[in-house]
């Protein structure tokens, strides 16, 4: 295979590498197939950007691509890469606009056969109770500045003081719901202003929250230590730090561009401006994003809890009943001060870019909830409303391949105007509903914009990170009800 001047080589079936080359530092590595490395060759752009992440100063090993890889600002998504924290650099590229998107999951011992005749009752319910779409806002009463500075420091600490969830559920939250080196002064006023009023609300574009039914199992042994089981009803949300953490993006997007031209940093693509890790424009934005992070973990611990008062009205049960507890909370848009072996046997301090990338840990890992220290990390992967999502776990590969990575979902196919174009003339809600779909949403643009055609088949994906042994599966959840911006 060839892409420009660059011979890609095939190193197995589900990983190809894009040599070093020219002015780039490491070489890029791609997880796919054939035909997923086809179609990245037609679209170009993703691979140039492995290729561009590459020069990043102080990168380490490789430039990463998930199999979800697609086109992205500055950094694919699907892309992961780590710098030397002595010496390397931060992207705000690396990160994403959307700070900490992610991927919470919650249980119930509800069998499905007893929830589906009221689906549509609760779809309506969900829909209510959390405000969905561009500019949602008010799940709850507006936060005035103080508060908000409790969540940008003190994450889902805070948030649970409040009465939403317990403490319980800190342990089963990616670093508890909270990085510690959060900087709310570091934060614009105008992106405070814009969280105010967004705590609990899952906003537009691909960001849901779904019913879904486990409908395979692939590790009984695994399942069972998860509280996991065939038929279990669970609900699983996706969304981040909303407009603040894109306001904090679009700020420090500013400040790395003269930061990267003031530090003579030279890269093949301006969306990636960077900053030294340990400079002040550098720290100024980790403390940024760590303070929109925890914003990102806040507001999925108010909807999670939103949604559980919402099944108690709709089904009549108590609390002991529903049994609705947290399962975990992944990120998958962060830059993190991590410890991975670079060299053989040597552990090395580095900042991981996870753009459209979950952390994927071992077994064993000391930052792993006890409860599932000896399986790995839970590794929640979200597919198209249509079809399925996936519980996995990581493994040791992960820590040695791709720094505690893998993929985070389906990726796109098509972008949103060739979805709407295609689905001119569509009733996406009846074809949702024909497959067993019950779906609320703002709007029938966001509709086709999100229709299962506009993504790849996110078992694909999962089976890519599976067959490498970089993830390993444990669950399929099929979706029920569905509610979108």
């Amino acid at each position: 295979m060839k892409f420009k001047n660059y011979e890609i080589k095939k190193i197995d079936d589900h990983l190809f590498e894009i040599p070093k080359s020219g002015s780039m530092l490491k070489p890029g590595r791609v997880y796919a197939n054939e035909q997923m490395m086809r179609q990245l060759l037609s679209e170009e752009e993703p691979l140039q950007q492995v290729i561009n992440v590459a020069h990043l100063p102080g990168i380490e090993k490789y430039s990463l691509a998930m199999p979800d890889i697609h086109w992205g600002y500055g950094f694919p998504i699907g892309g992961v890469a780590a710098t030397d924290w002595d010496s390397g650099v931060i992207s705000p590229g690396g990160v994403g606009y959307d700070i900490n998107c992610g991927v919470r999951l919650a249980a119930t011992a509800l069998d499905s056969s007893a929830v589906k005749p009221k689906m549509n009752k609760l779809v309506e319910e969900l829909f209510r109770t959390i405000p969905t779409g561009v500019g949602a806002s008010n799940a709850i009463k507006k936060l005035n500045k103080k508060d908000m500075t409790h969540v940008l420091r003190e994450g889902v600490y805070w948030v649970v003081e409040q009465g939403f969830g317990n403490e319980e559920d800190l342990n089963y939250i990616e670093e508890t719901g909270k990085l510690d080196w959060a900087q709310p002064e570091q934060v614009s006023p105008r992106a405070i202003e814009r969280g105010q009023t967004q705590l609990g609300t899952l906003g537009s574009g691909n960001h849901f929250l779904e019913l879904d039914e486990i409908d395979r199992i692939y590790d009984e042994r695994i399942a069972e230590v998860l509280g996991l089981f065939k038929g279990q009803i669970v609900v699983l949300i996706h969304t981040g730090s909303r407009g603040l953490g894109y306001q904090v993006c679009d700020d420090y997007l500013k400040v790395m561009g003269k930061a990267a031209q003031k530090y003579h940093i030279a890269l093949p693509d301006r969306q990636l401006a960077s900053a030294p890790i340990n400079s002040p424009e550098g720290q100024n934005y980790l403390g940024a994003m760590a303070a929109a992070a925890n914003f990102a973990w806040s507001n999925r611990q108010v909807i999670m809890t939103l949604a559980k008062k919402a099944l108690l009205r709709v089904l009549g049960l108590s609390e002991s009943a529903l049994d609705f507890h947290l399962v975990y909370d992944v990120s998958h848009n962060i830059a993190k001060k991590e410890k991975h072996t670079v060299d053989t046997n040597v552990k090395k301090t580095v900042c991981v870019h996870r753009k459209g990338a979950t952390r994927a840990l071992a077994p064993g890992n000391t930052a792993i909830p006890d409860k599932y220290r000896s399986i790995g990390q839970p590794v929640l992967i979200p597919g198209d409303m249509g079809r399925y999502s996936f519980v996995c776990i990581g493994t040791q590969k992960a820590e040695e391949e791709t720094f505690g990575s893998t993929c985070h979902g389906s990726g796109r196919l098509l972008s949103r105007h060739k979805a709407k174009k295609i689905a001119h003339g569509r009733d996406i809600f009846k074809e949702m509903a024909q497959r067993g779909v019950v779906v609320q949403a703002r709007g029938r643009g966001t509709l086709a914009e999100e229709m299962p055609e506009a993504y790849k088949d996110v078992a694909d994906v999962v089976n890519i990170m599976h067959s490498s042994g970089i993830s390993k599966k444990i669950a399929r959840l099929r979706p029920l009800g569905v509610i979108k911006g």
